[in-house]
């Protein structure tokens, strides 16, 4: 009914040894780099909106960036450079976006035993989940 297959799987055939592979631990870096890098970019956004220049978002901006570079083995994140006018309704979604990326930097930052990443993710977590409900009301 069915012709038997006669070649080899091409899974079968491949050698392990001719591409890259990464490990659990380098997966999970490039992973917490990944939610961190973009949690910078909405905690620089959210900069951007706040004219008096918020200390909490300047020095978590510059935590976040430090951990970014030390997770990619030294190479600086790429910050956003957000000059336009954001309306006070955009505020609100930006915090819940930086709170759930943080929430996702916390999962795989437990997951990976990084104690100085989950410390972070935890506060970041904290401080936007209080600043929508603030913007909200």
């Amino acid at each position: 009914m069915y012709e038997p297959i006669r070649t080899k799987s091409v899974h079968a055939m491949a050698d392990p040894g001719d591409f890259p592979h990464r490990s659990r631990e380098e997966e999970l870096d490039i992973q917490l780099a990944g939610h961190l890098a973009a949690l910078l970019a909405v905690t620089d956004e959210l900069r951007a909106l706040t004219p008096d220049g918020d200390g909490d978002l300047d020095a978590a901006a510059d935590s976040l960036a430090h951990q970014v570079a030390r997770l990619r083995g030294g190479a600086s994140p790429v910050r956003s450079a957000v000059t336009s006018a954001i309306h006070e309704p955009h505020a609100a979604a930006l915090h819940q976006r930086a709170h759930a990326l943080a929430g996702r930097a916390l999962v795989v930052a437990a997951s990976r035993a990084d104690t100085a990443a989950a410390i972070l993710a935890a506060r970041r977590m904290e401080a936007h989940a209080s600043a929508a409900r603030l913007v909200s009301a």
